[in-house]
C-alpha cells in the first residue's frame, strides 16, 4: 500500500503561446499509483507566479473562450506597472488572482471525482516561460 502522502512533479512544456493544457490524464495516472484504491484528496499546485489551475470543460471551445475572457479582463498592453518581459507581461502576474495556482479535488476509491465534463487544466498566458512544473500531491486515509 502507498504512503498516506505521495507527491510527484510534472514537467509541462506549454510552448511560446498562451495555452490551456489538460492535465486530467496525468492526474489519473498519478492516482493509479499513489491512491491505491483509497479515498483522499488530490492537490494540484503550480509553483509559478504567472500560471494557474482551472477545473473546466475542454475540447468544445471552452479553452479558447477562457483565453478570450482573460484577454478582455487582462489585456496584453502597456497599462501594467510590472513591465519586464514581453509587452503586457504584467498581466500574467495578475492571472493567479483570477485563476488560482492550486486546486484540491476529491478522490474516491482511488479515482478522481470530477463532473462529467470537468478536466484539470494548467492555464498559462506567459509566453516568456515555456517550461512549467505542476506538483501533484495525494493525501489519503
Amino acid at each position: 500500500m502507498s504512503d498516506a502522502f505521495t507527491t510527484r512533479v510534472l514537467h509541462v512544456s506549454s510552448g511560446s503561446r498562451e495555452r490551456v493544457v489538460d492535465l486530467t490524464g496525468d492526474c489519473e495516472e498519478f492516482l493509479r499509483e499513489a491512491a491505491d484504491g483509497r479515498d483522499g484528496l488530490l492537490n494540484v499546485f503550480v509553483p509559478h507566479a504567472t500560471a494557474g489551475v482551472a477545473i473546466m470543460e475542454t475540447g468544445a471551445g471552452s479553452d479558447d473562450d477562457l483565453l478570450t475572457a482573460l484577454h478582455t479582463l487582462l489585456p496584453a498592453d502597456d497599462r501594467w506597472q510590472h513591465r519586464h518581459g514581453s509587452p503586457g507581461h504584467g498581466r500574467d502576474h495578475v492571472l493567479p488572482a483570477l485563476v488560482p495556482p492550486h486546486a484540491t479535488l476529491p478522490v474516491v476509491d482511488g479515482r478522481l471525482e470530477l463532473g462529467t465534463w470537468q478536466s484539470v487544466c494548467l492555464v498559462d498566458t506567459n509566453r516568456d516561460n515555456a517550461d512549467r512544473q505542476v506538483r501533484l500531491s495525494f493525501l489519503g486515509r
